[in-house]
């Protein structure tokens, strides 16, 4: 069909004006074509405030030549800004299922939204193919709508269908989607991936995210039955399992024999198995991480990692000390769902030691650190020495079942930490004598 409101990418960008606040589709459908425009233009702007979830690829609009320009205001901190947060980007903690309502609500008002989706069938619907997200709720509210018609971007069912009259410049492009190639897990995180497969059931409702633990977890799980899968993301290891059977839905009690997702990144392997396929529902995110939602699936199996968890079970999974890495994202949306699903379990899996072989549990976080997950909301961690379940333990029962999960190199010093923590009469005896 024809595209209504055909523009250059430059001519587009124009619409974008001084002082507006600009959200950007992020993660694989991230519109490479539309910002590299965006930042052409800078030097014409000021005060442009930029806000996205995290996003791949070049964003130029962080640079420091363009401070006056762009200002950035990120839901979550990818790689290429990580750098930039304090000077020309800050970050907004949030949980993810309540980005929509900042627009939606009107805490946040879009003057431009920019979009990378598929071309229109022959009604005109265009799908926002990969990352649905916090963006439908962005169209919805956006007072402009800049559109990549992309036929690289696969179609998917769901929310992220929208009618091309909707945009009101549409730039026709031939761009790849960002794919996101996965390393083989390490040979510690093969092994937590194995202890956490020992504690999903059969019939569990699956939440993982990407990276090594959840690639090797998703390798023991092919002796598993009609597993589920309602997750914020997923990529390319789930494809495996629907293709051998495991992964049916057929026990889930809302969307069943659906894959529900919000995004997804992967390789094109994975884009390919998106598209057109009826199987898989990209919905709002609103809908996805709502704990009321989550909780009603059966034995929600939620995994998500951390930087550092206190011996009282205080999760860090969003900074380094003060200095923010990442962010809060769906994992208080998904653990606190997990725990009232039926069955269900919430996971915090990392590997015991940092590369540099610092122990990832500690005494006490470090000065600053952010608790995204509280020692309340933590009831199952794993590393590659086995599973710490915490939930009903008092606080010295919880570290000490925590510091036998520890690296053996470091439990000494825990064990040091756990005694002048909560043995404080027999310190006072001591001292006495």
């Amino acid at each position: 069909m024809t595209i209504p409101n055909l523009k250059t990418a430059d001519q587009a960008v124009k619409l974008i004006q001084s002082g507006d606040t600009v959200l950007i589709q992020g993660g694989s459908a991230t519109p490479q074509t539309l910002i590299k425009a965006m930042v052409a233009r800078g030097p014409e702007l000021k005060g442009v405030e930029v806000v996205h979830l995290h996003t791949e690829g070049a964003c130029g609009y962080v640079s420091p030549e363009l401070r006056e320009s762009f200002h950035t205001s990120a839901f979550f901190i990818g790689g290429n800004i990580r750098k930039s947060i304090g000077d020309t980007a800050d970050y907004i903690p949030i949980f993810l299922s309540d980005i929509p309502s900042l627009f939606r609500e009107g805490y946040m008002n879009l003057d431009v939204v920019m979009v990378n989706v598929s071309p229109p069938d022959k009604h005109g619907f265009c799908s926002l193919g990969v990352s649905v997200d916090i963006v439908v709720a962005g169209i919805e509210t956006g007072k402009t709508i800049i559109a990549q018609i992309n036929p690289k971007m696969p179609r998917t069912f769901g929310d992220g269908i929208i009618h091309i009259s909707k945009f009101d410049a549409c730039v026709e492009v031939d761009e790849e989607i960002y794919e996101m190639h996965f390393v083989d897990p390490s040979r510690e995180e093969e092994t937590i991936g194995k202890n956490i497969a020992g504690i999903i059931e059969d019939g569990a409702t699956l939440q993982m995210g990407i990276g090594g633990i959840p690639n090797a977890v998703l390798r023991y799980l092919t002796n598993h039955k009609n597993l589920g899968v309602h997750t914020e993301m997923f990529s390319e290891g789930i494809v495996n399992l629907v293709e051998k059977g495991i992964v049916t839905g057929a026990e889930k009690k809302l969307n069943p024999h659906k894959i529900v997702s919000g995004f997804a990144m992967g390789t094109r392997r994975l884009y390919d198995f998106m598209d057109d396929n009826a199987e898989i529902e990209m919905l709002d995110i609103g809908y996805v991480n709502d704990t009321s939602i989550i909780r009603q699936n059966p034995k929600v199996t939620a995994i998500n990692s951390a930087i550092e968890i206190d011996i009282t079970g205080q999760v860090c999974a969003d900074s380094i000390g003060t200095r923010m890495f990442s962010g809060v994202g769906g994992q208080m949306d998904f653990m606190r769902g997990a725990a009232l699903s039926k069955g269900g379990k919430p996971i915090i899996a990392i590997t015991s030691t940092t590369l540099k072989g610092v122990s990832k549990i500690t005494p006490i976080l470090k000065a600053g650190a952010g608790v995204v997950t509280t020692r309340a909301h933590a009831r199952y961690v794993v590393t590659e020495y086995g599973v710490a379940e915490l939930f009903g333990k008092t606080l010295k029962q919880r570290a000490e079942a925590l510091r036998d999960v520890a690296h053996p190199d470091h439990r000494e010093a825990l064990d040091k930490a756990i005694f002048e923590r909560f043995n404080r009469w027999q310190l006072a005896n001591l001292k006495v004598d």
